[in-house]
């Protein structure tokens, strides 16, 4: 489990920045997306290994922030 906990910490800084970039409508703010989103679904194949309930939810989470951050860069 210590993977998923790293990458969900890892997932939840870099989407904080990722929304802190976007709100000051930054230049650098689809490179972020696009490290966001790998970072993300990273974090939701991890999440979808383990079978505790807050995991599952994880995943969806995370793979639906990897699948909206694409659609930013798009």
């Amino acid at each position: 489990m210590s993977l998923c906990i790293q990458l969900d910490m890892e997932c939840s800084a870099i989407c904080y920045a990722a929304a802190q970039l976007m709100s000051l409508g930054s230049e650098r703010a689809n490179e972020i997306c696009k490290i966001c989103a790998g970072i993300c679904e990273a974090c939701a194949k991890e999440c979808a290994k383990h079978d505790n309930v807050h995991c599952k939810e994880c995943s969806v989470a995370c793979e639906n922030c990897a699948i909206e951050c694409r659609k930013m860069v798009a």
